[in-house]
């Protein structure tokens, strides 16, 4: 079988959206344009939902009038939390890929879409066919996929059945999402594993929110498991505001990519990244 290559998803979005105080538009658009030279294969750039429930994102679509995507690599995905937000993100051509939260938590789906988890289905299967008409591709985020801080149920047989559903949809990007950090290295290895085993049509990848202590355990697992796509974000900043008032930070891109030194040929433009760097520095102190 041939080895996929690694694929990178920075998450600038995921950084921003829960941060202390707003930021304006052309730092984000700055910021962006700068991630956009480094040779990531993603940019998770910002959402279209309501701006009263995440106000950082209120200006998505100013931050997309402002980016510069000639020569580069890097394909732009935005979340979405409803056929609404879907309508208006596939209306952009620059972007290429919408992401939907779906959890495994009856709690956090109400808390993070207003929605339960057969409506929020029922939303993917709509928004499904909005990509598919309009030449975009839907990536689903199994979130709560390690459990749940409300005493939800949860196994991974919950888990399976829930992306075996999306695969009968005709989903083919599932990223598991550990949203609060609760999960334990095995716990990534044994159900990203399970999942690249069993989901050959799917690309399976892992969303982790992890500490400086447990980081590279958890990274390890994943990449061990066959796992080949990965969320991250610069400086390890990050979380989902809907989940908890502490964030639990993002998996460190600078880590990632020691990691993957010398395991694998990323093409990665270092004086981009540290022009990201620098950015990411002013933006989040």
């Amino acid at each position: 079988m041939v080895q996929q290559p690694i694929r990178l998803v920075e998450c600038p979005r995921d950084a921003m959206q829960g941060w202390k105080h707003l930021i304006p538009t052309q730092k984000k658009v700055a910021y962006i344009n700068a991630l956009l030279k480094v040779g990531f294969d993603t940019i998770d750039f910002g959402s279209f939902v309501s701006p009263k429930a995440i106000p950082q994102m209120a200006d998505t679509r100013q931050v997309l009038a402002g980016l510069d995507m000639a020569g580069s690599k890097s394909k732009l995905l935005s979340i979405v939390a409803n056929e609404r937000g879907a309508e208006e993100a596939v209306g952009c051509d620059a972007i290429s890929y919408l992401g939907f939260p779906l959890s495994v938590s009856e709690t956090f789906q109400q808390r993070n879409t207003n929605s339960s988890i057969a409506e929020s289905l029922k939303r993917v299967e709509a928004i499904q066919e909005l990509c598919i008409n309009n030449s975009k591709q839907l990536v689903v985020y199994l979130s709560m996929g390690f459990g749940n801080p409300y005493g939800d149920a949860w196994s991974e047989d919950i888990v399976f059945e829930k992306a075996n559903e999306l695969a009968e949809m005709g989903i083919t990007i599932i990223s598991l999402a550990d949203t609060v950090g609760l999960a334990t290295a095995g716990q990534v290895e044994q159900m990203t594993g399970y999942l690249v085993k069993q989901m050959t049509n799917v690309e399976i990848g892992v969303h982790l929110h992890s500490t400086i202590s447990n980081w590279k355990e958890k990274l390890q697992a994943a990449y061990t498991a066959g796992c080949r796509r990965f969320d991250s974000a610069l400086l390890g900043i990050g979380g989902c505001p809907m989940a908890n008032d502490e964030l639990v930070g993002n998996m460190d891109t600078a880590k990632l990519l020691d990691f993957f030194e010398g395991k694998e040929p990323l093409q990665i433009n270092a004086e981009a990244l540290q022009l990201s760097l620098y950015l990411a520095a002013e933006i989040f102190n």
